[in-house]
């Protein structure tokens, strides 16, 4: 395992961020149900932790991205961590709606992008990938180059693969589905029943309790 993923992993129950909730599933943007939920906003709320992520999501950026001459953050789980990354690597920060503002400027890349900037692109949470992607489509729209996304989580979904191979966006995450669980059955915080929950919902997750 991933030393990197497998820590964040641990930071995440250790929060209690991870939700299961079988007989109550959530209900994604994608229309997806899910028992499954991964709250990265919640770190903001514990600063050594906030810390934790803003500084490793600036790792990440440096590493693979280390071109960017600015910074946006999908709305809205993502502004803020955008906003702190921004600020560590003293680059210019945005941020990108999912829809045009209904009033006033009716913006819906909120800040200013020069033309031309090479933008990385912050996200909290990787599902199916389309919102992250409609914040590539519209950057790339206003004139600028995304030169790749790096996101707290990914459920790592096939589909969302095929969506940023199909997108040319290079993504980089600090863990994933496969090891919020490993470390969730292996600390008892979850049964192994949610774990047959869970495989069962992972099979199929665009049709599962339909």
């Amino acid at each position: 395992m991933d030393i990197l993923k497998k820590a964040f992993a641990s930071k995440l129950l250790k929060v209690k961020a991870i939700k299961l909730q079988p007989e109550n599933p959530f209900t994604w943007a994608s229309g997806w149900k899910s028992p499954f939920y991964c709250d990265n906003r919640k770190t903001l709320s514990f600063p050594e932790l906030r810390n934790f992520v803003k500084l490793e999501l600036v790792h990440a950026v440096l590493e693979n991205f280390p071109e960017a001459d600015a910074v946006a953050g999908v709305a809205t789980g993502a502004i803020a961590q955008g906003a702190l990354v921004a600020d560590e690597l003293n680059l210019p920060f945005v941020y990108v709606r999912s829809k045009p503002k209904d009033h006033g400027m009716e913006n819906l890349i909120e800040g200013e992008l020069k033309p031309e900037m090479k933008v990385v692109v912050i996200e909290d949470l990787i599902s199916t990938g389309g919102s992250s992607l409609k914040a590539v489509e519209a950057i790339r729209k206003a004139g600028n180059e995304v030169v790749g996304m790096v996101a707290s989580y990914t459920y790592g979904f096939p589909v969302a693969k095929k969506a940023f191979e199909d997108a040319g966006v290079k993504l980089i995450t600090l863990t994933d589905y496969e090891h919020v669980v490993a470390e969730a059955a292996a600390t008892g915080y979850i049964s192994e029943s949610d774990v047959e929950v869970l495989n069962e919902w992972r099979k199929d997750p665009a049709n599962w309790r339909k």
